[in-house]
């Protein structure tokens, strides 16, 4: 699953002990898991609500800022 994409399904995420392994070494695959599903950013978004206005304000400027940068890049290959 790719990061930021919306769960339809609950997002258990669960970690089998393998043959021999350390519980570090468990806790570790386990944290990679939630961090490849995009867990941590998710709760990390959801933790203050923000107004419909606000996400659209954020994404403007986030896109401005990515044509300004692409412009530059294309300026500086130019040169």
């Amino acid at each position: 699953m790719a990061l930021g994409r919306k769960h339809k399904r609950g997002s258990n995420v669960s970690v089998r002990p393998r043959r021999n392994e350390s519980p570090e070494r468990l806790i570790k695959r386990f944290t990679r898991k939630v961090k490849k599903l995009g867990l941590i950013e998710e709760v990390k978004r959801r933790k203050h609500y923000r107004k419909p206005s606000e996400i659209k304000r954020h994404r403007a400027i986030k896109k401005k800022r990515e044509i300004a940068k692409e412009k530059a890049k294309a300026q500086n290959r130019n040169r």
